[in-house]
């Protein structure tokens, strides 16, 4: 794949006219909200050295957010995203709200059992609307691979099952999760934080690895300052979300 500037698509109905061009080669997917960081480009190089072509897409999907106000403080920062897309992805998918929902969501993708625990408990409603975006996404795009990266557990196990379960031809492929020198994962919402923030921050996930158990590490959270939302042994991982600044971080570790 020869490095390029990506070709960007604003309209669905161009984007839906080159995709059969791209018949016969192999695509590589990375969906994204924008706000782009070091995961994310982790992400594409995978996506870049295993594809013909790889789509990036850059959309804040607003049925995500069960806080209006968590949507208007969402970063985006268009300009640095297809700045660090240079050169890995060869196209980018940048569709509005109203041509993603036409039908105003009356139509969604729901699961009803791990959606319900964990992020799905403390913010009602967040998993339909991821699966319902995924599942618009991997329809236009239709690749071969999609790229997910393992911070986001519970995401990353959902995503998968509903692929599963609607035999959808793609590999959902997980990617470890990129962390900042001090230990913080990246995140898209870090960029919320004040330095001093982002600092202590790092403690989140020094205490989710070094605690004996998911409840000692809720009560050292609390104690360091943190407010937690849970804090959860799954599958051999640790999962926790809490809130600092008024900014919510998630983050998983392997035990």
């Amino acid at each position: 794949m020869k490095t390029m500037t990506p070709i960007l698509y604003r309209n669905l109905d161009a984007w839906r006219g080159a995709r059969p061009i791209m018949g016969g080669q192999r695509i590589g997917f990375v969906p994204t909200m924008g706000a782009l960081h070091a995961g994310h480009r982790a992400l594409l190089e995978r996506a870049r050295a295993e594809n013909d072509r790889v789509v990036l897409s850059i959309f804040v999907n607003p049925t995500q957010f069960n806080d209006l106000a968590d949507l208007e403080k969402y970063p985006q920062t268009l300009a640095q995203d297809l700045a660090l897309a240079e050169g890995l992805a060869t196209d980018v998918l940048m569709p509005t709200a109203q041509a993603m929902y036409p039908d105003n969501y009356r139509f969604r993708a729901t699961e009803l059992e791990l959606s319900r625990e964990l992020e799905g408990a403390h913010r009602p409603g967040h998993f339909d609307g991821v699966l319902t975006v995924v599942l618009k996404l991997l329809n236009l795009v239709q690749p071969h691979r999609a790229y997910f990266g393992e911070k986001d557990w519970q995401q990353l196990q959902l995503v998968r099952g509903m692929v599963a379960a609607l035999f959808l031809p793609v590999e959902i492929v997980a990617c470890p999760t990129v962390r900042e020198e001090s230990g913080l994962a990246m995140s898209s919402r870090n960029a919320r934080l004040s330095e001093q923030g982002r600092a202590h921050a790092a403690h989140f996930s020094r205490i989710l690895k070094e605690a004996p158990d998911a409840a000692g590490a809720a009560l050292e959270l609390k104690f360091a300052g943190f407010e937690v939302d849970y804090v959860e042994d799954r599958a051999g991982a640790r999962l926790g979300a809490v809130r600092l600044e008024g900014v919510r971080l998630i983050d998983h570790v392997r035990l």
